[in-house]
């Protein structure tokens, strides 16, 4: 809260101002006497006055008891507020035109809602576009200084000209290629983000593949439903033979600003209209799209599997998803992979596991099996002496590396040895005879 003069008396008013102090002492040039001053006190803190009761404007103005009109000269009223249009440009109070214009430019480009994505970027813009509209004009910023924001108010001129933040950032960047030419953000023109071109949204098939396919890549012919650009009215949305028109509710901006007055003063909210939704035009719908400008349709298209895909690996076909609106690009399509699992091989990131079987003899005496791998059957060298479990490696027999095809990994057999339960009396008395010559062997060594 902030008293400034008007006219014969006092007024308080609303408003926000860091660290502002007014002095009585200098104004009274204004008053007649200080009895006067007394008597202005005395109104504020009457009983039907709703600001301040008399002991509190004695207390603020450290002027005493109130049956007393003597004050000392060095009193001051202090008002402070949790913000300072200096401290949100990030300037000092001496700042120039172009130091301030500077400070917005980059602050504007750096919380502006198409651009910052964070919550709260959307309410600083606006406090920095409310700073900025004071400070650039000198006869609001004079009164600013002197006064604070409630000097604004008390001279009717209310924060300045614009409506909402984005007129007033689009007036700045106007004719300068829009953000898009104020730091590499294109896409951003003059007409700013309430009528700009909608991006369509992504669309996405889920595709199975068995399990070679998945490995050596396939070429697949898959039929997707998505929306397309309405033929009918071009994409408009209008009915053809018709033009689009302002909206009549937001005069063409695509926004509204909601007031709101509390006792801290007029709170503004800036929202996209409802009746155009955000574009600024009003026309007679299409009887295709039903105004969408957009309809669902489906199309077959030939894609391309990469070798090595896996269950959850995700293909990207751009511009192939939703048709845009008012102009926008279009979505891209995301192709979702589902592997059947093979159910001898089994797939360890880019290596095949195998598990082999042989005889304790073969494993004795070494042997050559044939194994089955992504490439067919494929014969395999069992050493001798090969211990169960043993791991062998085949090499380069695995699942082509991502986008590498001429890489591979391998095939890795586990050899698993199996033991007769049963044996022959024949097979018994040759195992009995092995066994004696191991025994004799051992004998000797010692």
């Amino acid at each position: 809260m902030a008293i400034i003069p008007s006219g014969s008396t006092w007024v308080a008013q609303w408003g926000i101002r860091p660290q502002t102090m007014l002095r009585p002492c200098a104004m009274n040039k204004m008053l007649t006497s200080q009895c006067c001053v007394t008597s202005k006190i005395g109104y504020l803190g009457a009983p039907s006055s709703s600001f301040f009761s008399r002991d509190s404007l004695n207390a603020l103005f450290c002027a005493g008891p109130s049956q007393t009109s003597h004050r000392s000269r060095g009193a001051r009223f202090i008002v402070r507020a949790d913000s300072d249009f200096y401290s949100v440009l990030g300037v000092s109070r001496n700042a120039s035109k172009s130091e301030i214009k500077s400070a917005y430019r980059k602050l504007a480009r750096s919380f502006h809602p198409d651009v910052n994505k964070e919550p709260g970027a959307e309410t600083k813009f606006k406090e920095i576009s409310n700073a900025y509209e004071v400070l650039s004009d000198d006869e609001k910023r004079s009164l600013y200084d002197k006064y604070g924001e409630a000097g604004l108010k008390g001279a009717g001129m209310g924060t300045g000209d614009f409506s909402n933040p984005f007129d007033l950032f689009e007036s700045l960047f106007e004719g300068m290629g829009g953000m898009g030419g104020m730091g590499g953000m294109g896409g951003m023109g003059g007409r700013g983000s309430r009528s700009r071109a909608v991006d369509g949204q992504d669309e996405y098939y889920n595709l199975v593949l068995n399990f070679k396919e998945a490995v050596f890549g396939v070429e697949k012919e898959i039929e997707i439903s998505r929306l397309e650009s309405c033929g009918t009215c071009n994409g408009s949305g209008a009915k053809p033979g018709t033009k689009p028109s302002r909206c009549s509710t937001c005069g063409g901006q695509g926004q509204v600003v909601q007031s709101a007055r509390t006792p801290l003063g007029v709170f503004q909210q800036v929202m996209t209209c409802s009746s155009c939704g955000g574009s600024g035009e009003t026309s007679i719908p299409c009887n295709t799209c039903s105004g969408d400008g957009r309809v669902r349709r489906t199309k077959r298209i030939s894609l391309k599997v990469p070798a090595g895909v896996d269950s959850g690996s995700r293909l990207r076909v751009r511009n192939e998803g939703n048709a845009g609106r008012r102009g926008g690009s279009p979505g891209d399509l995301f192709v979702i992979i589902e592997v059947i699992p093979d159910p001898v091989l089994k797939r360890d990131d880019t290596n095949i596991l195998y598990t082999c079987k042989v005889s304790y003899i073969d494993a004795i005496l070494g042997t050559t099996t044939k194994v089955p791998t992504v490439d067919g059957m494929v014969d395999l060298k069992i050493p001798a002496g090969t211990q169960p479990n043993t791991t062998l490696v085949m090499a380069k027999k695995g699942v082509p590396l991502l986008n590498k095809s001429n890489m591979r990994g391998d095939q890795l057999v586990r050899v698993q040895v199996e033991i007769p339960k049963r044996l022959s009396n024949d097979e018994k008395k040759l195992i009995e005879e092995l066994a004696s010559l191991s025994k004799g062997k051992a004998t000797s060594r010692r």
